[in-house]
């Protein structure tokens, strides 16, 4: 076969090739849009119902408590007089981390004060955030939603999946 006629059959062959490529990916790519407005639809539902589940509790305990714009719920009840927290610091604080059950967790009681860099990491995100709202010798009620406390897959311990965390904490000491 000549050139001047493999030329056309190869132009053919490879537009057939990606016209039945494209069909593929454009279902796959449907899919997985489908599969995505799915996945968020019942990320929506778990954070509305969890929503449901802190204002029912709240109420409960009579805590007028705020909200940030990631949900976190916090109640500062006693006012410390020290320095605030704010990120690179070392926060020492005593808690008491519960169930909207009322199962309690961990406390400080049992395992100590714990330590940890604000803004590094290493504890759960709303935690970390309830922190930074407090001064040295603050007592607060925290409530994190799952998606700031252990989400999907808990703790491996004694939080379980989709976990909504209360917290009490005092924050004692910033280095």
């Amino acid at each position: 076969m000549s050139s001047l006629f493999r030329l056309p059959f190869v132009a053919t062959v490879a537009l057939f090739f990606a016209a039945c490529s494209g069909s593929e990916t454009n279902q796959n790519a449907k899919s997985l849009s489908d599969i995505d407005e799915k996945l968020i639809h019942a990320n929506k539902k778990l954070v509305r119902t969890e929503s449901e589940q802190i204002d029912d509790f709240a109420a409960r305990y009579n805590w007028k408590m705020q909200m940030t714009g990631t949900g976190l719920r916090y109640l500062i009840y006693v006012k410390g007089n020290g320095p605030g927290a704010e990120a690179g610091k070392i926060a020492r604080i005593g808690y008491t981390v519960s169930l909207l059950t009322g199962e309690i967790c961990y406390s400080s009681q049992e395992k100590g004060p714990r330590e940890f860099i604000i803004g590094r990491g290493g504890v759960e995100s709303g935690l970390e955030e309830g922190i930074l709202i407090l001064r040295t010798g603050d007592r607060a009620k925290f409530i994190l939603p799952s998606h700031l406390a252990f989400g999907l897959a808990g703790d491996g311990d004694k939080i379980p999946a989709k976990a909504v965390l209360v917290y009490d904490v005092e924050l004692l000491e910033l280095k």
